[in-house]
């Protein structure tokens, strides 16, 4: 099978570069290891759209023109609400799992991307003046080729494969990682401050396991249905490692016990929650920082801080440091004046690559900075810039005009 540009990962940004590129012509090949596209905000049931807007006073304006714009009209038109909330200094646009598959389906269809659900890439390596990727799903091995290569994995797969400069941090100090799930049952219920009071008694009196104290619910915008999402420690029997196997299937498992346990409490000590039941598991825990890119730019923490802009920025950054490397809840650091600092090309270029490219969490930049930068919202703008610069690469073209393209077809971000 051959291809202008294979996209690996078909989550928020990985759906946004692989549409983009294929937009603008390219033929485009996506692996996607779930049997759907929307990674974080489907398969993780993460139900807010977060870093589509600026930071600051007054009414909601996007940040990034494009894609991050055109998934936020759609997703509107699918849960029909009126438009983004504030949630304290923030600006979030609901969505719903279930619609982002949806859309993601017609975005492919529409734009003409083929997409191997079911896949994850097993070998990658340089072909002459092109790339081969052999992919795997369910023990069965298909060699790809294209002229350029997008890694929206979320955890920097390609660069573990052709052995590229990549970094972690330290286990200590990864954000801790997210689980969502669903319940459905609850009829005017007991909700807010008093809720959380009672779960806190949970714990006290050893009713409920301590990873409830941060549980907190948040209606699905559908009749009946509510969102239960924890925060775990994710070293529940020894360091916390989101890229070894034995580590993600605790993870998974304790999730639903925590979960499990919550609603069984609430259902006997809290009004209204009689009838509640756990309507639905995620697919995969909520990963929110793994292995990053080191490109040619590494996008730093001050950077984000004093919202820094650069001559080559290809998408604004548009949310505070969201830092949760413990269980005890966010903890948020702002922009001076609520700046939105820039995403410089160099981010999304390997530091010693050429025709690979990286988008979403991955990207390159330090633990600070990807605690802004991991959101839904601003893997959409990466990921459209990733889909643009791809195609230039493998048309020979030089990258550098991915901006001014980009300026072409949207204009420039605030």
């Amino acid at each position: 099978m051959t291809a202008d540009v294979i996209v690996l990962g078909a989550g928020s940004a990985g759906l946004a570069a692989a549409v983009t590129a294929a937009r603008e012509g390219a033929k485009v090949v996506v692996l996607e290891r779930h049997g759907f596209a929307g990674g974080m905000g489907t398969a993780s049931l993460v139900h807010t759209f977060c870093g589509l807007y600026l930071l600051g006073e007054g009414p909601p304006r996007l940040a990034n023109p494009g894609f991050p714009a055109e998934m936020a009209e759609r997703m509107l038109r699918a849960t029909g609400d009126d438009g983004p909330v504030r949630m304290g200094r923030v600006w979030v646009l609901r969505q719903h799992p279930v619609e982002f598959v949806r859309i993601a389906d017609e975005l492919f269809r529409e734009s003409g991307v083929e997409v191997l659900f079911h896949s994850e890439a097993l070998r990658a390596e340089r072909d002459g003046d092109g790339w081969t990727v052999e992919a795997v799903c369910r023990g069965q091995r298909k060699v790809l080729k294209a002229k350029a290569l997008v890694d929206a994995s979320g955890d920097a797969v390609l660069a573990d494969l052709l052995g590229a400069a990549a970094e972690r941090t330290e286990s200590a100090l990864l954000q801790r990682p997210a689980y969502v799930f669903g319940v459905q049952g609850v009829v005017e219920a007991e909700e807010g401050l008093a809720l959380a009071g009672r779960i806190v008694d949970g714990v006290r009196r050893g009713e409920l396991p301590k990873e409830a104290l941060g549980l907190h619910f948040r209606s699905s915008g559908r009749a009946g249905e509510i969102f239960g999402s924890i925060d775990l420690s994710g070293a529940e029997e020894g360091d916390y490692d989101p890229l070894d196997a034995g580590c993600l299937s605790r993870l998974e498992v304790r999730g639903r016990q925590v979960a499990s346990a919550a609603v069984d409490f609430l259902k006997r000590e809290a009004a209204g929650w009689a009838a509640a039941y756990v309507s639905h598991w995620p697919v995969r825990a909520g990963v929110r920082e793994s292995r990053r890119w080191i490109g040619r730019h590494v996008l730093s923490e001050a950077e984000v801080l004093a919202g820094t802009r650069h001559a080559d920025d290809i998408a604004l950054a548009a949310w505070p440091l969201e830092f949760r490397e413990t269980t005890r809840g966010p903890k948020l650091r702002f922009p001076e004046e609520d700046r939105a600092a820039g995403i410089p090309l160099g981010c999304l270029m390997p530091r010693d690559l050429d025709g690979v490219f990286a988008a979403g969490r991955c990207l390159s930049c330090d633990h600070g900075a990807q605690a802004s930068l991991r959101v839904m919202g601003t893997c959409f703008a990466t990921g459209q810039a990733a889909g643009v610069a791809a195609v230039l690469a493998a048309r020979g073209e030089a990258v550098e005009g991915t901006l001014l393209r980009l300026r072409e077809l949207h204009g420039s971000p605030e």
